[in-house]
């Protein structure tokens, strides 16, 4: 047990290791070869903040693991938009705008509904994942329209030097570093759930999602004390839907997901999680303190209740 936790932590330093290799090696040989900021971040800011859950998720699917693969998806947002946002909000209030609830949020809203009508059907196939990676290029072509880059602030935190000759061997140990991360991961988790006699679905939309989330609350944890909370919110909603639309969409076609009666009360929590979050965001313009509150005093009880279940 205690080996396996450690595998678990050894993981998660893997992922959050390796999606910044690939993020800053990628990003800096792209502007050697002048790709503009805008592509960069509309593509390899986009693929490297989310190829933790990317290859978590994948892995898990190709090894039979079905519960661990959707679980870290529908988790992971449930974590971003439950505990990371609403502890930012507890900080210090995050100011919204017309465009990230009207465009950003009812985008991601629709999604979560799509996904959870089409659990009902017991499966998310090849088809409907097609379907979500339809959405996401067409969400790419009309921010790339619109001169917006989803990876904007990232960028910012790149270093301000040319490509070395050494980027392209930290490009590789970044795909490589998540890759064994992922792998790591999945096993720990499946050894964690059934030491501990819970479902690997309760182990992947808890323990596995926080392990994958991680890095966005460092992240987010940083640019709070930076003073930069106006980006938070854009950051979260937009991981979330690239989780969903991205990660879910490519995993779906790559392989079929079965969805469990576990999974359907869980994509009806996100759900719901997704509507308040919408209705905090509209009030005022603006997630105060309390609201914050509210959102983390929801994920941790979700938590327990998948425990004790």
């Amino acid at each position: 047990m205690a080996l396996n936790i450690f595998y678990f932590f050894m993981a998660v330093v893997l992922l959050w290791g390796g999606a910044n290799c690939i993020v800053t090696s990628a990003s800096l040989i792209a502007r050697k070869y002048n790709v503009s900021e805008l592509v960069i971040g509309l593509t390899i800011v986009a693929f490297g903040t989310s190829a933790p859950e990317f290859l978590v998720t994948v892995n898990a699917a190709f090894r039979g693991h079905e519960a661990i693969s959707l679980s870290n998806v529908v988790g992971s947002n449930i974590f971003n938009l439950g505990f990371i946002l609403g502890l930012m909000a507890m900080i210090k209030p995050l100011p919204t705008g017309r465009k990230l609830v009207y465009r950003d949020g009812l985008l991601l809203f629709g999604c979560c509904v799509a996904i959870l009508l089409m659990s009902f059907t017991g499966e998310l196939g090849r088809l409907f994942g097609f379907g979500l990676m339809a959405t996401l290029a067409l969400y790419l072509i009309w921010l790339a329209r619109l001169k917006e880059s989803p990876g904007e602030d990232e960028l910012e935190e790149l270093p301000e030097r040319a490509a070395k000759w050494y980027d392209w061997f930290l490009l590789l140990g970044g795909f490589v570093g998540i890759a064994i991360g992922g792998h790591l991961m999945v096993t720990a988790a499946t050894a964690i759930a059934t030491a501990l006699g819970v479902s690997t679905w309760v182990i992947g939309v808890t323990i596995v999602a926080a392990g994958t989330s991680l890095p966005e609350l460092v992240t987010c944890l940083a640019a709070s004390v930076k003073g930069r909370n106006d980006m938070l919110l854009g950051n979260l909603i937009g991981s979330d839907f690239f989780n969903f639309a991205g990660v879910l969409g490519l995993t779906c076609l790559m392989r079929p997901l079965g969805v469990s009666e576990e999974a359907r009360g869980s994509l009806m929590v996100l759900v719901g999680m997704v509507g308040l979050v919408l209705i905090f965001l509209r009030t005022g313009w603006k997630v105060r303190r309390w609201e914050g509150a509210l959102l983390v005093t929801i994920n941790l009880i979700r938590w327990g209740r998948d425990f004790l279940s």
